[in-house]
């Protein structure tokens, strides 16, 4: 475990560069919210997970697979990672913060940007700014 990375992971790098593309800012890792969100967007009160479908048990996922050696060890790990996961979720929840998980296996398939796109027009909508992020502008 000693090389499994908790920040700059190929799926939030991606996910980081296509925000980033479509004209959205955020900060990274904000160590003042629980569960050190990967992304947070504070204007709009979002924050953003990207979970590895193994470390978080992505539900049906070929990459929630489990392991054949040490098994009471790993589901007492899942199951903590779970537990952990859903403690930071409804904190933020309670503080009034949306919250919205990509899986790492959304990200190698390419489904996950434009339902995080659709997620951020409605908020910014709803929040009264313009539809779109200021500089972007399509022909």
């Amino acid at each position: 475990m000693q090389r499994v990375r908790g920040v700059d992971t190929t799926p939030e790098m991606a996910v980081r560069r296509a925000l980033h593309a479509h004209g959205y800012r955020f900060r990274l890792h904000d160590r003042t919210l629980m569960g050190r969100p990967d992304i947070v967007m504070k204007s709009r009160r979002t924050v953003i997970f990207i979970h590895g479908c193994f470390w978080h048990r992505h539900q049906g996922c070929r990459f929630a697979s489990n392991p054949k050696t040490r098994q009471e060890f790993w589901q007492t790990k899942f199951r903590s990672n779970i537990a952990r996961d859903q403690r930071a979720y409804s904190d933020l929840a309670a503080r009034g913060w949306t919250i919205h998980v990509v899986w790492e296996c959304e990200v190698k398939q390419g489904t996950y940007l434009q339902p995080l796109l659709t997620v951020l027009e409605q908020q910014s909508v709803s929040i009264g700014k313009s539809s779109s992020p200021a500089h972007k502008q399509e022909s």
